[in-house]
């Protein structure tokens, strides 16, 4: 049969038609079966080499805070004679008495004295300890002030029996608690100590107060007073005494603070220590004085010592 062009076009059309469904119903070719996918994160880390944690972000530093100071001790040697522990936590703290606006505060120097301090310089004190080197403490607005860690300094003179007066005052701005506010200690010798420390509502064991004879006796009363304000110790000590090696007077001293006794004629019981028994070991009936360096910026001023003398004499005694 003879078919027109138009005839076999259309069948040719037809024919590409049954071939394309032809091969869109023949089935795929089998194929192997695929590993399970990896995610891209767990793949990464696989590939990547082993490696340690970033630590986390620290956190901003906060403000520093000073170290907290023990108010007293439990677990102390008794102190001879006394029921209580040295820095016994539960010694009873001394009443508070309020002194007067002013007591010795500027008092000048008898004509026998020996002016320690006159608010210029230190030249009457060098470095304690083995150094002849000069005190490293700051002289400014006639005081003298503790350049902290620096060191303790010492009166280049010797003394017998005496009587000393000395003004400090506590720093303005309050740091620490207990012992590390204010504290700072007049030192007899190098041997007996008189606690200097701010003792205005300030906690710490008894004996360890503004006034106290360190690790012996609590002062009588409190008589601190704030923080800044200029204060006054007057001090009179009679040496202790051996003889062939033998201790044949103890130490005593009598402390007048702002004004208000807080001992009187008290018996010294040995050498200061901390947390531990004081003793006496023989030395000279003389020595020098010490201030204390603990690390806070203490002043002092107007500071001179004389000789106590005896009755009956015609002279100063040395």
């Amino acid at each position: 049969m003879i078919q027109s062009p138009l005839l076999r076009v259309l069948a040719a059309q037809a024919m590409l038609v049954t071939l394309a469904s032809a091969a869109e119903e023949k089935p795929a070719a089998p194929q192997s079966p695929a590993k399970p996918a990896t995610s891209a994160p767990v793949a990464a880390a696989a590939a990547a080499p082993k490696t340690t944690a970033a630590a986390a972000p620290a956190s901003p530093a906060a403000p520093a805070v000073p170290k907290a100071t023990p108010t007293g001790y439990t677990d102390t040697p008794f102190i001879p004679g006394q029921k209580w522990r040295v820095h016994d936590d539960a010694r009873p703290r001394p009443a508070v008495v309020t002194p007067a606006e002013s007591f010795s505060h500027g008092a000048g120097a008898p004509a026998d004295a020996v002016v320690l301090f006159n608010g210029t310089d230190l030249s009457k004190w060098r470095i304690s300890g083995d150094s002849d080197g000069p005190a490293p403490w700051k002289v400014e607005n006639g005081y003298m002030e503790v350049v902290p860690k620096s060191g303790a300094i010492r009166s280049k003179d010797e003394f017998g029996d005496f009587q000393l007066h000395l003004e400090f005052a506590t720093p303005e701005v309050v740091t620490g608690n207990s012992q590390g506010r204010g504290n700072s200690g007049v030192i007899i010798y190098g041997r007996y100590e008189i606690q200097v420390l701010d003792s205005f509502e300030n906690p710490t064991y008894a004996d360890g107060q503004a006034g106290a004879i360190y690790g012996q006796y609590p002062p009588l009363r409190n008589a601190a007073k704030a923080p800044g304000r200029w204060q006054t110790y007057d001090i009179i000590f009679e040496t202790p005494r051996w003889e062939k090696g033998e201790l044949v007077k103890r130490g005593n001293v009598t402390v007048i603070h702002n004004g208000v006794v807080l001992h009187h004629k008290q018996e010294i019981i040995g050498a200061v220590a901390h947390k531990n028994v004081p003793k006496y070991t023989p030395h000279d009936p003389h020595g020098p004085i010490t201030l204390q360096d603990h690390g806070n910026p203490m002043r002092f001023r107007n500071i001179w010592i004389r000789p106590i003398g005896g009755y009956d004499e015609t002279s100063s005694a040395k």
